[in-house]
């Protein structure tokens, strides 16, 4: 694996390259990308291709990319032109692409932007809160995990987030009624260590969750566009912004093994299937 920063107006961008460019077997380099996840969320997967050239990628201001533009908050539309900055210096043409939750909002602006960077986006769980059903619900349920932050601390915050992305169906009075999650229910600290600059329990990323994919543009682009939903998904939040999605571009979901990061194993807490989503996102892939 090989580790480059490139440097724009607005950020130093660090991606990691696994395998050669131009690749072996001909085929377009694979990119994975999340949000507010960085590379590392990536490496089981990215080991589960060891014939592809995989590229992995931290977005501005996560892991280990900085930024110079003195902003604090994240927008689909700056992240994706961080991220054709990427694939043209790679150099090797459009790439095939799995993006996941913030990272896959940023993959459909991507497309709507420049489409002419990507073949195949596998869009996994958007989480596109504004355009289901109950938007205006879901976007109440979105501020009351800032305000348990902003109020107690992380571990409240992200209490409050598991509550809300663990809710099944549209999110109704009874969701409301509910009292505070218990922090220690979840195995997190109660103390407030005093930091409010998360970006997934503050707003900085309410204009991910926020966006509005340009059906349009998207579906104009050359670009092959699936959108991915988890089978354990299907449910709750992440999983309805997936089928609202797909009804979006004129599509059917498609479906992947496990949940949200179905393709993580047991490092980050909640293991998915890596094996068993590997292989049906191989299979997507061929398919094109």
């Amino acid at each position: 694996m090989e580790t480059y920063t490139l440097t724009t107006a607005g950020a130093d961008l660090v991606y990691d390259v696994r395998g050669p460019l131009p690749t072996a077997d001909g085929r377009p380099p694979l990119f994975l990308i999340g949000h507010p996840m960085d590379a590392s969320g990536f490496a089981a997967l990215a080991a589960r291709f060891p014939d592809r050239t995989v590229v992995t990628y931290d977005p501005r201001g996560l892991g280990r990319s900085t930024r110079a533009d003195a902003r604090v908050d994240y927008t689909p539309e700056a992240l994706a032109d961080d991220m054709h900055a990427v694939i043209t210096k790679l150099g090797a043409g459009p790439v095939e692409m799995f993006a996941s939750s913030g990272g896959a909002v940023t993959a459909l602006a991507l497309v709507a932007r420049h489409p002419d960077d990507v073949t195949t986006l596998v869009a996994h769980e958007p989480p596109l809160i504004t355009i289901t059903p109950d938007g205006p619900a879901a976007v109440r349920a979105r501020a009351g995990v800032k305000d348990a932050y902003e109020k107690r601390g992380w571990g409240a915050g992200m209490a409050a987030f598991v509550a809300m992305t663990s809710w099944e169906g549209e999110f109704t009075d009874a969701y409301f009624a509910q009292p505070a999650p218990d922090p220690a229910a979840f195995g997190m600290p109660a103390e407030d260590d005093g930091s409010r600059d998360d970006p997934l329990l503050s707003d900085r990323s309410w204009a991910v969750s926020g966006h509005r994919p340009d059906a349009d543009a998207i579906n104009a682009a050359p670009t092959r566009v699936v959108i991915a939903v988890g089978e354990e998904s299907r449910a709750v939040q992440t999983g309805r912004t997936a089928e609202a999605a797909a009804e979006l571009l004129g599509q059917r979901v498609t479906v992947f093994p496990s949940h949200h990061g179905g393709f993580l194993d047991g490092e980050f807490g909640y293991p998915g299937k890596p094996d068993e989503f590997a292989a049906r996102l191989r299979e997507v892939l061929d398919a094109s």
